[in-house]
């Protein structure tokens, strides 16, 4: 036993030293460094295992040779220089030139245009949508989700994939492994059984345990390599209007043109990943036409070498806006950069309004809210709160021109943890509908004001104000 004893006294600082070492090199947050520097020496042992479950989240994937292709042939084809999305915005909008400048610098994709790009509100019009599009299939069908439940929406998707299988189409599933247990029994082992391949991103021990604190939050579907879906919803009936109690809101979007061709890169890479095999041919990446007048690009983020790029395109979206800023989203909890950033703005004379619901599905993410948000309210951003039903919907509109649409939200689960995607869009009739949707949201909303945050009892606020320290770990 004192031999075991002695063994543990050289291993666990040894185990604290490593690990801090890792910490302090790696750690962007300096305030996350030395939270798990005092864990590790604290309890040294416990603190080595949790930090190798939780503390390391960054994951190197290899960039693919197809990326490198479509970068120096396809994309450049349609690629939107600053010269001529000029020309389409019109002299006055330098600011806008100036975003995407900017975003050019920070996204590895070009952006493209002639595409169309079309909001789907709710399960009720995105779901008949998606379901179409799959039967309409002749070669291939990529579908990624978080969550695929075992419901009467899973169902129909799991019949309309195998319909797909059975008529000759190439069919790819890919299903985050957190998110499928938000339904039991898993539809992974329905769909294999079905005959529809499906994989698992994350799938289980040792790969799991790299990726236990990550997420593939990511929603893609892709037909033909020529029609795409994306946004925040997942497949289950939560997001149908006669869900009752359990209903949730949410927007998604249709896609068509060379745009498309991102999402589906941004799948290939997930599924070898997750299942190490290659989607090349034109089945897959067919030549696309452009189809409307909308100039657009694909963008994922996620703790590999997307790293930090949605945080930083809202934080350049939010100092170039020069009139308005329009956020909706379900779970608001930004860093000290973004919230200086929509203070700043308002200071400016920026119009900023941010919609969040009144009622969260996450009681403690919402507590940390409104723990935080007085730090936006006292530089006269406006905030609003959505009745029930819970709006899940992920949107931002500048200057009713630019749109950044699509699954990330603005937490740091989302902004540092979770794999994401997202689409910048530059087109005013997409942006001047969005902002007609969220001014329809205002309207039955209440307007939050510091008063309201000050007039808590304080037991609410104590409550509050412990759930926003536990902010960088939700």
């Amino acid at each position: 036993m004192d031999v075991w004893y002695s063994i543990a006294a050289v291993i666990a600082p040894l185990l604290a030293l490593i690990a801090s070492g890792h910490a302090v090199l790696t750690k962007r947050d300096s305030r996350s460094a030395l939270a798990w520097v005092a864990l590790l020496w604290l309890v040294p042992v416990i603190g080595a295992v949790l930090y190798l479950l939780f503390g390391i989240n960054r994951i190197n994937r290899r960039a693919s040779a197809l990326r490198r292709k479509a970068l120096e042939s396809f994309e450049r084809v349609y690629e939107c220089d600053l010269d001529t999305l000029r020309t389409l915005l019109g002299a006055e909008s330098q600011n806008l030139e100036d975003l995407a400048r900017a975003t050019n610098r920070i996204i590895v994709r070009p952006l493209v245009q002639g595409n169309r790009v079309e909001p789907l509100a709710d399960g009720d019009e995105a779901y008949p949508a998606m379901l179409h599009a799959i039967e309409q299939a002749e070669y291939t069908v990529t579908l990624a989700t978080y969550i695929f439940g075992n419901d009467q929406v899973g169902h129909a998707f799991a019949d309309a994939l195998q319909r797909a299988v059975e008529r000759g189409v190439e069919v790819r599933v890919l299903i985050d492994n957190a998110g499928e247990r938000y339904t039991w029994p898993s539809m992974v082992g329905d769909l294999r059984r079905r005959g529809v391949p499906v994989a698992r991103f994350f799938p289980g021990f040792p790969v799991r345990l790299v990726g236990i604190n990550l997420r593939n939050h990511r929603k893609l579907l892709v037909v033909d390599g020529s029609v795409g879906f994306t946004g925040g919803m997942n497949i289950r009936r939560h997001h149908r209007r006669d869900a009752r109690r359990r209903a949730t809101r949410d927007i998604h979007f249709r896609l068509q043109g060379p745009v498309v061709r991102h999402l589906q890169e941004v799948f290939y890479e997930d599924w070898l990943f997750a299942a190490a095999e290659p989607l090349e041919g034109p089945d897959w990446f067919p030549e696309l036409a452009p189809v409307g007048n909308a100039v657009a690009r694909g963008v994922p983020d996620g703790p590999d070498d997307n790293f930090l790029i949605h945080q930083m395109t809202l934080q350049v979206a939010v100092t170039t806006a020069r009139e308005s800023i329009r956020v909706v989203t379900p779970y608001f909890l930004p860093e000290a950069p973004l919230i200086a950033a929509l203070n700043t703005a308002s200071i400016r004379g920026v119009a900023v309004d941010i919609v969040l619901p009144e009622h969260s599905n996450l009681p403690f993410v919402h507590w940390a809210t409104m723990g935080q948000i007085r730090q936006v309210l006292t530089y006269d951003c406006r905030v609003w709160l959505t009745p029930r039903p819970f709006d899940h919907s992920k949107l931002m509109v500048v200057d009713d021109s630019w749109s950044f649409v699509g699954s990330s939200n603005w937490d740091p689960r989302s902004l540092r943890l979770n794999f994401e995607f997202n689409v910048e869009c530059f087109d005013r009739t997409l942006a001047q509908d969005l902002s007609a949707r969220v001014d329809a949201r205002i309207r039955h909303a209440r307007p939050l004001t510091a008063g309201d945050i000050e007039a808590r009892a304080l037991p609410i606020r104590l409550r509050d104000g412990v759930a926003r320290l536990m902010t960088p770990y939700l």
